[in-house]
C-alpha cells in the first residue's frame, strides 16, 4: 500500500487548519475571524473523519 494513501484523509482537514492560521496571523479583523472559523471547521472535520474507514 502507498504511504501516503494511508495518511489522505488526514491533508485535507490539516490544509485547512493551516490556512485558517496564516489567515489569523494576518493583523487584519477580517481575515482573522475568517481564519478562525476556518480553524473551527477544519477541527471538527479532522474529527469527523479520525476512524471512519
Amino acid at each position: 500500500m502507498d504511504p501516503l494513501k494511508q495518511y489522505a484523509d488526514e491533508i485535507g482537514p490539516t490544509a485547512i487548519i493551516l490556512i485558517g492560521l496564516i489567515l489569523v496571523i494576518i493583523p487584519e479583523p477580517a481575515s482573522s475571524a475568517f481564519g478562525f472559523g476556518l480553524m473551527l471547521f477544519g477541527a471538527a472535520y479532522w474529527i469527523w473523519e479520525w476512524n471512519r474507514p
